[in-house]
Formats: C-alpha cells, sequence, structure tokens
C-alpha cells in the first residue's frame, strides 16, 4: 500500500514509537484506534496493551474508540487496565454466529459499549442491548461485496429505538458505496453516545 507500517503486509508488529502522537494534538480528537488491527490478538502482548491504555488514560481530552473480534480475549484481560472514561470499547458483530461476543464486551468496565454490525451480511433478531450505548451498521463495499437486507437493518435500528441505543448507519456499501448511499426510512442516523457528557465526567 506504500505505507511503512505496511512493508511487511499484515504480519503482527507493535508500532511503540506510535504512542506518543497523541499527546503531540491541541484539540480533542475522536480517535478510531482499530482501523487496520485488532489490540486484542493473541500475539499481542498484554505488556503492549496496558502501553496503549496508559496513552489514553494520559489523553482525557480525546475519545478513543477500540474495536475488536478478540471479545473473549478483551474480557480475560479487562480487569488488568485502566478504564478512564474516554475509552470507547467495541465488538465486532456481523451476524448471529458471533452474538457470544456482546456478552464479553457487556462484562467489561468500559465506560461507553458499543458494537459494530458492519459488515452486516446476516439478520441480527434478537439483540441483547442492555449495558451497549451505541450501535453501528454498514453494508459490505468492494469487488464482491456480500448483500445485506435493507430489512436486517430496519430491525436492529427499531431495536436501538425501542432500548434507548444511539443507532449510527454507516453505509449502503457495494461496488458503488458512494452511488449507493448512507440514507434509512428517508434520512440519515449519526447518532452517538454524548461526547461532551464523556470528557466533563
Amino acid at each position: 500500500m506504500g505505507v511503512e507500517k505496511y512493508s511487511a503486509g499484515f504480519k503482527i508488529k507493535a508500532h511503540e514509537n506510535q504512542l506518543n502522537i497523541p499527546y503531540t494534538w491541541k484539540h480533542g480528537k475522536i480517535v478510531f484506534v482499530n482501523s487496520m488491527s485488532d489490540l486484542f490478538h493473541k500475539d499481542i502482548s498484554l505488556d503492549f496493551i496496558k502501553k496503549v491504555f496508559e496513552v489514553m488514560n494520559d489523553n482525557p481530552q480525546h475519545v478513543f474508540q477500540v474495536l475488536t473480534k478478540r471479545a473473549e480475549r478483551l474480557f480475560e484481560v479487562h480487569k488488568e487496565l485502566k478504564w478512564t472514561h474516554n475509552i470507547w470499547m467495541g465488538v465486532s458483530v456481523e451476524n448471529e454466529k458471533v452474538i457470544d461476543r456482546i456478552d464479553f464486551l457487556r462484562k467489561t468496565k468500559a465506560r461507553v459499549k458499543f458494537l459494530s454490525c458492519e459488515p452486516l451480511i446476516g439478520p441480527l433478531s434478537n439483540l441483547n442491548l442492555k449495558k451497549i450505548d451505541w450501535v453501528i451498521v454498514g453494508g459490505e463495499s468492494g469487488h464482491k461485496p456480500r448483500p445485506m437486507n435493507p430489512d436486517w437493518v430496519l430491525e436492529i435500528q427499531e431495536q436501538c429505538e425501542k432500548a434507548d441505543v444511539a443507532f449510527f448507519f454507516k453505509q449502503w456499501g457495494g461496488r458503488n458505496k458512494k452511488k449507493n448511499g448512507r440514507t434509512l426510512n428517508g434520512r440519515t442516523y449519526d447518532e452517538m453516545p454524548e461526547i461532551e457528557q464523556q470528557l466533563s465526567v
């Protein structure tokens, strides 16, 4: 991809030299920590995870969104981590086969907990949204995207509304995600947990 960090492809590597970057930002940011990684991968040491959390603990002016598919390991180590209010912890839930990830997330000490249902590749009819603050839904994009049934999206949106959980619809996806857009029910859904409230605690 022409980026030095990925010169070895997607082999696991901890970039410790990047940990000082959040200290240099002058204004508060919302930071998605894991766009190309998974902090709770089995090959990431607990020592490095703790270093990442220390950076997030030291920078309460920023919101750090951490996403994992390794919910079981997250639960195994969560008591050894310091969960300041600015750390939002999420798990990927793409279909009912991995719905147990939500239970592991629910048991952690994270102040804000969220689900990333992207790419949504199956229905999620009976979500237990207890102690969940935010749900993100999106379709798959790329050359061979798996289809997303609109009924799946509507069902999740209705469950969130009933449970008073913030709902964010990211995209329909497809081969031309820009053309397909992100409107649902004739509107966009950009709900998020209250950032100012989280940062003022």
